[in-house]
């Protein structure tokens, strides 16, 4: 099952549901079962939401129900039309004698309403490559304005830091992430600045989290080494030592303080014809930018650049990003952001046809970006589904960009499942794991709605 059985609401509808999706399963084998399940699992959660009276039971027996599937003589997917109509004339009968004096009452069903495709001559291949063009893409103007825009700052800070604290060892500040890599969809509002920090190579040693004791396989730590011989003090970055290894929490204080807390903010905003302000109460290291296209200052258009200090070490790149590792304050978190990307852009060169796997992938964001319910599945979630695609389907062409775009949908349906996506270059990494069953149910139930009516998701 999709979740063990320990989950609310044994009797009644959810009975029903359980007693249907066991027996779709053994019909329809794991595949076919999958979809139902999520979308059927997600409407039990919202009925019992709804609420029903403890002693409330369905009238007609699940045996009833059940023949009129006609097990022997339909197709498979026959089957699964015949499920759905029968999950849902239970769950229309349960509702209906349910109590619903909810704050948010179940609507009554809608008229039923001719498809889009008869509302539409277009096919859904046109519809998606349309809305790729208007709605995922951004200007080259726009691109160019928000890159130099963080650049400028970027220059300002770095001087800034090297006039007050000219004996911190920082490399050049740096613009990276989608913005750079032209992955950023819908709107140009937001960049990273990456700080790297100049550690002597003899001095420290990255180690891998599932070689530590946080046990993490993305938690990092970076260990002083030859104390004996090279005592504290000996580094410039001993002073933010915590129990013999380096403290992200003291350096994104340290530079919190030489940066967000003393520079002349309306100084440089009046230098760069844009209001520039640090944002209060935030673990990370972020500034907010106003007016950043001229005479924008009243559309409600912000454009955030969040600063990252960064250790560099072979190919490991690991960044103080406290909204991730929490509470552990020696942690550093090993980005794989470059290494997805990188392997993409490889991948796509391959073909020597077209960035179809970069064209699905923005598609994706910015359906996720516009869609509430799918807004908690980021760029990582995305480039790790289309990897792990790429190392089974070889087409790749332009014409099969709608085809992967759903097949992605599905197997996201899939990992949304099992509720485990496995990264690609970490597969012990599990990407899902900070979801809740709520956020899976809700994902799970509008992709699913997706793979009978894909426009939903372009609206």
């Amino acid at each position: 099952m999709y979740y063990s059985s320990k989950r609310r609401g044994e009797d009644g509808i959810a009975a029903i549901i359980d007693f249907l999706l066991s027996n779709a399963r053994l019909v329809l084998g794991v595949g076919g079962a999958a979809v139902l399940g999520i979308a059927t699992l997600a409407v039990k959660r919202l009925i019992e939401r709804a609420g029903r009276p403890p002693d409330e039971k369905p009238d007609k027996k699940m045996t009833d129900s059940w023949e009129e599937l006609s097990l022997v003589s339909s197709s498979p997917k026959q089957l699964r039309k015949g499920i759905e109509g029968v999950v849902m004339k239970q769950i229309a009968a349960a509702t209906k004698k349910a109590d619903l004096s909810q704050p948010i009452p179940l609507p009554p069903p809608e008229p039923q309403r001719p498809k889009r495709t008869d509302l539409c001559a277009m096919t859904f291949a046109e519809r998606l490559q349309q809305y790729y063009r208007s709605r995922v893409c951004l200007s080259a103007e726009e691109v160019c304005v928000a890159q130099q825009r963080a650049l400028d700052i970027a220059t300002e800070i770095q001087a800034f830091v090297h006039s007050k604290h000219p004996d911190m060892p920082l490399g050049d500040m740096t613009l990276a992430g989608s913005l750079l890599d032209d992955l950023q969809v819908v709107k140009a509002d937001h960049a990273c600045l990456i700080v790297p920090l100049q550690l002597e190579s003899s001095l420290w040693t990255p180690l891998a989290g599932e070689d530590t004791f946080v046990g993490h396989p993305q938690y990092c730590m970076v260990r002083r080494e030859n104390l004996e011989y090279f005592p504290r003090g000996r580094s410039y970055w001993d002073r933010y030592l915590l129990g013999g290894y380096l403290s992200s929490r003291l350096v994104s204080e340290q530079l919190g303080k030489a940066v967000m807390e003393s520079m002349n903010w309306p100084s440089l905003s009046g230098t760069l014809d844009c209001d520039v302000r640090p944002v209060l109460g935030s673990p990370e290291l972020k500034l907010e930018i106003q007016g950043l296209i001229p005479n924008s200052y009243d559309n409600g258009e912000n454009f955030y650049i969040t600063i990252l200090p960064t250790v560099r070490h072979g190919k490991m790149t690991l960044t103080a990003q406290r909204e991730i590792t929490g509470a552990f304050d020696y942690v550093w978190y090993q980005s794989l952001y470059t290494r997805e990307t990188t392997k993409l852009a490889t991948l796509d060169k391959e073909d020597s046809r077209s960035e179809v796997r970069r064209k699905c992938l923005k598609t994706l964001k910015a359906v996720c970006r516009n869609c509430p319910a799918l807004r908690k599945l980021n760029g990582s979630h995305l480039s790790n589904v289309i990897l792990h695609m790429s190392d089974k389907d070889a087409d790749w062409s332009e014409s099969a960009f709608a085809d992967r775009f759903m097949q992605a949908i599905a197997e996201l349906i899939g990992y949304l499942e099992t509720g485990i996506l496995p990264s690609y270059f970490k597969p012990n990494v599990n990407l899902l794991q900070g979801f809740t069953e709520d956020d899976i149910d809700e994902m799970g139930f509008m992709l699913y709605c997706a793979v009978t009516e894909p426009e939903i998701l372009l609206i």
